[in-house]
């Protein structure tokens, strides 16, 4: 097996690519100087029997990306579709008006949506999925490739496909052995009405520029490309490139467009600039940039048996419902399946939205867009975890790049008499966001007071974990002004029968059910206590603003801290003892002290009243919910140590997805059932899932590791863990046998000290940044 590289030799290969607006002219990528290993390994490598039904694309096709330009790839013999999409291709715009009820309209021409760039289809007519045998298609989480594989007349045919960073083009390669010849046709069409041809240039009303190109070559027969398509015969091999994007830029000065970008001709420039290289080359070029970042985290859970193993991946996610054994292997696959998505969907340029990277038409539901009452967070909570550190830069750019906008509106639009959510002190300052958002600094439906803590405390966590300086300085503004927002919002009441004064959040909505106006809700008074505790840090690590930091330290402890209630035994969600809302409600919005937060704690630092309060709230709302909501309550559980609750639901996100029921797709997305009989993709579960799967093997947060907190059944014969994050700024690499560690070696990337925990016993290690130290026999 190729040797995970470091993280800092990941980050020498990506520097130069990380800085780079969206779609750029680039130089010339990189050759690997040594060509690497293009073997699979088996324990990566997804498997099917069926191409995608043109129809299913959504549930059926393949996914790759290169972090903006992705597609979704059917596989079929005879007509390989490519469903393509840019990250940055969106209508929409400033959207910077409130209607009648003080909501930002939400619609796909006002606030905008996520669509498709282009569809490309290479037609070869004679290889019918009726004329051919021995269908197979994989995709190999490893390298980043689909490969597809038939036999018809006795040659055995293969096609390739991946999408390449280093080079931002889409590869297809064709190949054969045993003398067999292609012929056929490629077809680029746009999305919006564009026509057919070997490229296009268009705008949407709002002003953003896009455009793609294709082209082909090819060995042993003709290739012609011509204006309205490109048609290839008996060739021994083809490669098709193709390339495209927007001239969106980043940028709030310049309304987020890049004005002397052309995105047609970029893309030409782009395709043209790949065909001087063979379809080897390009692979090998990509393998050695996806691998620098899949490397970096290795997992086993166990070992599946024979049989297991002998099943298509369809088919063992079937059987593992059908069966209800244990399948330690396909879950790992399932972890790794949710890093290749991040992988592919999340590498600089915009974050990944409701709908990752992957579309199937142009109006995805919920707009495709960021969500921030949960979702832009959760696609977030399992890049450090899992290696992916790199991927989480897109998140912290988004934030940093819609700061100015999201400023303005914030103070311009918060306190207009129509908005429901404004401040009654009359005061305004800093900055906020309204529970959905856009790439052109716009906003969408209500307004959302705790959504700037949550952003803040999302990205202050990557600082935990990375302990780079370089990122506090780059969110010191938006926490500092999110600081300043609550202290212009915080009112002072006194608590009923009592003369004790608290602070607490003006009037709000716990996402997304209940009163729509209440004041001290659980869920803004955790996320603002969290807030001003990790400005603080900040400020005091970087020493700037003490003042400033000694009024917001005041503010803190002066907040109002939720209870447990006296009628429910649950921890209140809102300032009454009454259930107000949904009691098996998706949302676990009060709960975020459990996780994402950790002040509520099971290891008796915390009253236990508060701790029954939470795991009462949390059994409460129950064990069955969409994907993205189990896995929070996955989250949950994990952090409460109960391993059983923690894994059921991980298998219950595994079963089928069927008549859009929810569960786990043909093509491994998750999918929400949002009325009976229609499911849609939503990638949150992809990512939250996986990220529980990690927090019930370390759990951590900054001085502490604790090893296997909630280790299941299913996973405790034998497994290890290896370069999994953990805040502090440490690297743990672990390995266990018969449910207890056998090994752990902690690695510093910036942490000094940390105890290190298991079944009550600690230890305390200190290291310099860059060493690291081997732990053996942990339960002594």
């Amino acid at each position: 097996m190729t040797p995970a590289p470091s993280r800092r030799g990941v980050l020498a290969l990506t520097a130069a690519l990380a800085a780079l607006p969206p779609f750029t002219a680039t130089a010339a990528p990189r050759r690997p100087a040594d060509s690497p290993a293009l073997d699979a390994d088996a324990r990566h490598r997804l498997r099917w029997q069926a191409p995608a039904d043109e129809h299913s694309m959504i549930e059926q096709g393949l996914p790759i990306g290169n972090g903006r330009l992705g597609a979704l790839a059917s596989n079929d013999p005879g007509r390989e579709l490519l469903l393509v999409t840019d990250a940055t291709m969106w209508t929409g715009g400033l959207n910077d008006t409130l209607d009648a009820d003080g909501q930002f309209p939400y619609g796909r021409e006002d606030f905008g949506s996520f669509t498709l760039l282009a569809r490309l289809a290479v037609d070869i007519p004679d290889h019918d999925l009726s004329a051919v045998s021995g269908y197979r298609r994989t995709l190999d989480l490893a390298r980043g490739v689909i490969t597809t594989s038939y036999v018809r007349s006795g040659v055995t045919y293969r096609r390739q496909i991946f999408a390449s960073r280093p080079d931002d083009v889409i590869v297809l390669h064709f190949s054969q052995s045993g003398g067999g010849r292609y012929s056929g046709a490629v077809a680029l069409e746009g999305t919006h009405s564009e026509g057919s041809s070997v490229s296009f240039g268009a705008a949407f009303a709002n002003g953003l520029r896009y455009g793609a190109a294709v082209t082909a070559y090819g060995t042993g027969g003709t290739v012609t490309v011509g204006g309205s398509g490109i048609s290839f015969a008996r060739c021994k091999d083809l490669t098709v490139v193709l390339s495209g994007g927007t001239n969106y830029a980043p940028d709030a000065a310049t309304h987020y467009r890049d004005p002397s970008l052309h995105p047609e001709q970029l893309a030409r420039t782009k395709v043209r600039a790949a065909t001087r290289h063979t379809a080897d080359t390009l692979l090998r070029t990509h393998v050695a940039d996806h691998r620098a970042l899949f490397g970096q985290l290795d997992v086993a859970l166990g070992t599946s048996s024979e049989e297991q193993r002998s099943l298509d991946t369809w088919e063992r996610i079937r059987a593992r419902a059908r069966d209800g054994v244990p399948d330690p292997e396909l879950e790992a696959q399932y972890l790794q399946f949710g890093r290749y998505l991040m992988i592919a969907g999340s590498r600089a340029g915009l974050p990944l939205n409701l709908q990752g990277l992957w579309l199937d038409g142009n109006d995805p539901d919920w707009m495709g867009d960021y969500h921030t009452d949960i979702n832009l967070q959760m696609n977030y909570w399992m890049a450090d975890r899992a290696g992916l550190s790199e991927c989480f830069d897109a998140f912290t750019d988004y934030c940093v790049d819609q700061l100015p906008s999201w400023t303005e509106l914030t103070r311009t639009r918060f306190n207009d008499p129509r908005n429901r959510y404004r401040n009654s002190t009359g005061k305004i300052a800093g900055w906020t966001v309204a529970i959905s958002t856009n790439i052109h600094g716009g906003m969408g439906w209500w307004w959302h007071p705790a959504g700037n803590a949550w952003l803040c405390n999302s990205l202050w966590e990557h600082y935990e974990f990375t302990a780079r300086r370089s990122h506090l300085e780059k969110i010191y503004p938006l926490l500092k002004g999110a600081c300043e927002f609550w202290e212009a919002r915080l009112l002072t009441i006194t608590l009923p029968g009592t003369s004790e004064e608290v602070l607490v959040a003006d009037s709000d909505w716990s996402p997304e059910h209940g009163p729509l106006d209440a004041k001290g809700i659980t869920y803004a008074q955790e996320l603002v206590r969290t807030l001003f505790g990790n400005y603080c840090v900040a400020a005091a690590e970087l020493k700037k603003d003490t003042g400033f930091a000694d009024r917001v330290a005041g503010l803190r402890e002066r907040l109002y801290l939720p209870q447990v209630s006296p009628t429910t035994g649950w921890l209140e969600e809102w300032m009454s003892p009454d259930n107000l809302g949904e009691t098996t409600h998706r949302h676990l919005s009060p709960l975020v002290g459990l996780f994402p937060g950790d002040r509520i704690r099971p290891d008796g630092s915390t009253p236990a009243a508060l701790v029954e309060g939470a795991t009462a709230l949390l059994t409460a709302r129950g064990m069955e919910s969409f994907g993205w909501a189990n896995a929070w309550r996955s989250l949950c559980w994990a952090r409460l140590k109960n391993a059983d609750n923690a894994y059921q639901l991980v298998v219950t996100n595994l079963r089928p997805s069927t008549d859009g029921s929810n569960g786990t797709a043909f093509n491994l997305f998750d999918i929400y059932e949002v009325e009976q009989g229609r499911g849609i993709f939503q990638i949150d579960g992809n990512f939250g899932t996986p990220a529980a799967m990690i927090e019930m093997l370390l759990y951590s947060r900054p001085g502490h590791l604790e090893l296997l907190p909630a280790l299941p059944d299913a996973w405790a014969a034998s497994g290890s863990l290896t370069g999994a994050g953990a805040r502090g700024g440490f690297v743990v690499d672990l390995r266990w046998r018969d449910g207890k560690p056998t090994e752990a070696r902690i690695r510093s990337i910036g942490g000094r000290t940390t105890t290190v925990a298991y079944a009550g016993t600690s230890r305390t290690v200190a290291l310099k940044p860059g060493a690291s130290v081997t732990l053996k026999d942990l339960d002594r």
